[in-house]
């Protein structure tokens, strides 16, 4: 059988096995390695029990949940090389949360399996996804969801990934940029410059704000001024209409005026008579 063949067969064997509790393993591993013949049966049976956590992260890998961890991990190596401090720090923030979360989902699994994990191997498990994510050659050991051991970010030797993984080792597979260098610097730059935009939008809406406010003032004070001019109005009306009054009623008084001062010179040249008159008896 050619060796391609051989690792083809083995690798979907162990596949299996892998997927199965550990409890289950030995026993399964066994009646597998009797199905089969020649070096494949040998190499079936040299596969190693997994531990709990590694276990627990092939179930995950299984269930296609670590694409999105592969795909971040790529995305800060993108970051790195274009020496993106932001990103790097947006991306950072979005490992954790990440891993955290896959590595809830992993535990999850294996509890609903029928496995049960310590403090220690719930720290196994999401150190192994965050070795996914920070390393290409721990990804692809991980994603063949046949993990023996537990990986750590920072312990990524080719010796290590090959003691780690039961089965063949696939050759390290960089996933393939999501764009190119000048289609991420476009993105970048519309994405600043949609920044700069949402930026201007806001401090144009804080402006029409203040001058609403500066506007409402206005109005106020104008409305204010209109109504004490309306009651200036009213009250000149009354004013004028009190003055016609008045200047009616001195034209009577003048009138009676004139009549008095009349009878009073004829009531003195009447007087000056009789004073005469009476000189001359």
């Amino acid at each position: 059988m050619p060796e391609a063949d051989a690792d083809a067969d083995l690798d979907a064997v162990a596949a299996e096995l892998y997927a199965l509790p550990p409890s289950e393993f030995t026993a399964a591993r066994n009646a597998r390695a009797g199905m089969a013949a020649g070096d494949v049966a040998k190499r079936i049976k040299a596969l190693r029990k997994p531990t709990v956590a590694a276990w627990a992260v092939n179930l995950l890998a299984r269930e296609g949940q670590l694409a999105d961890a592969i795909e971040l991990s790529a995305a800060l190596r993108e970051a790195q090389d274009d020496l993106d401090g932001a990103e790097l720090a947006r991306l950072g923030k979005q490992r954790r949360q990440l891993v955290a979360a896959l590595a809830q989902q992993a535990v999850g699994l294996a509890e609903d399996a029928g496995g049960t994990l310590s403090a220690a191997a719930r720290e196994d498990v999401e150190k192994t996804i965050n070795a996914a994510v920070m390393d290409a050659a721990a990804a692809a050991a991980v994603m063949t969801a046949r993990l023996v051991t537990p990986l750590e970010a920072g312990d990524i030797e080719p010796g290590t990934l090959a003691d780690a993984v039961g089965g063949s080792m696939p050759g390290v597979v960089t996933p393939p940029p999501r764009d190119d260098l000048a289609e991420r610097r476009s993105r970048k730059a519309a994405e600043k410059a949609a920044r700069e935009a949402e930026r201007l939008a806001n401090e144009a809406e804080r402006e029409l704000a203040r001058v609403d406010a500066r506007r409402a003032k206005a109005q106020e004070r104008v409305d204010h001024v209109r109504e004490r001019i309306d009651d200036l109005r009213r009250d000149l009306a009354a004013l004028e209409k009190d003055e016609q009054a008045a200047v009616e009623k001195l034209v009577v008084v003048d009138r009676e005026h004139s009549a008095a001062a009349a009878k009073a010179r004829d009531a003195a040249k009447e007087a000056e008579r009789a004073q005469r008159a009476l000189d001359d008896a």
